[in-house]
């Protein structure tokens, strides 16, 4: 999953590891920094995908 955003981009390998309450949980890597972060919800995922832009852009949205 590759994701673009403003000027900084970056490819993220999610994997789930399991589905309970509705949601998912699993890995993220940060492909370009070999980077792995868990997650226990795919908001949570999501939320730190966009930290993660916002740091690397060195900025906020």
């Amino acid at each position: 999953m590759e994701i673009r955003r403003g000027k900084g981009t970056g490819t993220f390998i999610v994997k789930i590891l399991d589905r309970q309450n509705a949601t998912w949980q699993g890995s993220v890597t940060w492909a370009e920094r070999q980077k792995i972060q868990y997650f226990r919800s795919a908001l949570e995922l999501l939320k730190m995908i966009d930290g993660v832009l916002v740091e690397d852009e060195g900025g906020e949205s």
